[in-house]
This record gives C-alpha cells, structure tokens and sequence, in this order.
C-alpha cells in the first residue's frame, strides 16, 4: 500500500511539473513526495496510538523537507506539494486526490473551534497557491482554485476561483458569480 501511494504521488507530480525530467528525478529530489511518504509513516503510528512518535517523525520530516503534516491529518495519494517550504496542514485537514499545494500554504484551524474537526477538507482537482491560508472547518469544493495570498474563512462552491483576503469567490466555471 505504502509503495502504490507513492508511486500514485510521484506520477501526479511528473503529470503537474512540466520542470521534472523523470519519476526517478522526483523520487529523489522533489520534498513534497518526501514529506508525504514521512506523512505516511506518522500517521500509520497515530493511527495505532503511538501518538509521540508519531509527532517524532512528523517534526524530523519538517525538519528535513520544510513541509510541516500533522499525523492525524487524512491525505489521499496523488497530493503535489510542490516547492513546500512553509507548508503547514493541521491535524484534522482532509486533503483528496490529485490537489496541488503550493510553498507556504497554511490549512490550519482558526484557534476558535473546539469542535472535533478544526481545519479544511480540500476536495478532489483544487490547486492552492502560494501563501494561501485556508482556516477552519470548511470545505472547498472540487476543482476550485484558491489564488496566492489568499485567506479564506468560509466554504468554496466546487469550480470557483477565490482571490483576496478575505477570500471571494471571483469565477464559478469560469463566468463571474451573480
């Protein structure tokens, strides 16, 4: 299982990055395939409830990648973090299929919930760019595309395109919202 979701991260990147000359190139160069494999790890032993250690490999992944993945977070394969230095996902962040993270994206909590889920659910096809900070118990829809620097604190309809702080749907399939 372990080696099928790498294998499903490392072909989504070389499908994203037009920059990647070859899977093996990726394989050994590209932090964001690193961080989610370290990923995998922790969140096998947080899973089992050996939380400390969990953490452990967590915070020698960031360490290493500069790509900061709570253990507890739920990431699907075929996840790109590309360029993912200050990358931070939460722990109860869902993160589906074939999304793209860009550097110093933040899916964290808003410090105010105290509800069991604290942080974002990024459905299936959403690219994230640069800076974005996408806080709290909200879902962006599939498709959407977040725009750099943005913060968004409300639900993404599925297709739009958010700019701004904070965060407002500017497109919708590709037309301006009514």
């Amino acid at each position: 299982m372990f080696f099928k979701r790498l294998r499903e991260d490392i072909a989504f990147a070389k499908e994203c990055d037009p920059a990647a000359r070859s899977k093996f190139e990726i394989f050994l160069t590209y932090s964001g395939v690193h961080a989610l494999s370290w990923h995998r790890a922790a969140a096998f032993f947080y899973k089992i409830r050996w939380k400390l250690f969990a953490r452990m490999l967590s915070q020698t992944a960031k360490f290493f990648t500069g790509i900061e993945i709570h253990p507890g977070a739920k990431i699907a394969s075929g996840v790109f973090i590309d360029h993912g230095e200050g990358v931070v996902i939460g722990e109860t962040a869902v993160v589906e299929k074939r999304v793209v993270i860009y550097q110093c994206v933040t899916l964290g909590g808003t410090g105010k919930d105290k509800t069991h889920k604290r942080h974002p659910t990024i459905k299936e096809g959403c690219i994230v760019s640069s800076g974005a900070k996408v806080l709290g118990n909200i879902t962006v829809g599939e498709f959407s595309k977040i725009g750099a620097g943005s913060v968004v604190l409300k639900d993404i309809p599925p297709h739009a395109t958010v700019v701004g702080i904070p965060g407002r749907v500017v497109r919708i399939n590709g037309e301006k919202p009514a």
